[in-house]
């Protein structure tokens, strides 16, 4: 039962961190590589959010890069597009200072 305890705490310090590494990775590196055009991004967020087809046949790539945001600053559950759009300019301009 020991053993059990002991390698339950050991797989639970080590996700801890990896979650706490990953967030700082994100914070510190990720999120400033937005900051040459953030209003851009999070347009284009919201055209990818909000649109079935949002690239068309434009390049897909400006869209890609901006949807790797929706990965580090997630969508809280029920939050309009609006708001999430709001908290997301608000997040990269605070990694951008």
């Amino acid at each position: 039962m020991i053993r059990i305890a002991v390698v339950f705490v050991f797989f639970a310090i080590l996700l801890l961190f990896a979650f706490d590494r990953a967030e700082r990775h994100a914070e510190n590196v990720s999120l400033p590589r937005y900051c040459d055009d953030p209003d851009r991004h999070v347009r284009l967020v919201g055209e990818i959010l909000s649109e079935e087809n949002p690239a068309g046949d434009a390049a897909r790539r400006p869209y890609v890069i901006a949807a790797k945001l929706i990965y580090i600053i997630p969508r809280h559950e029920g939050e309009v597009i609006g708001s999430y759009l709001d908290r997301l300019r608000q997040r990269i301009a605070d990694s951008c200072q």
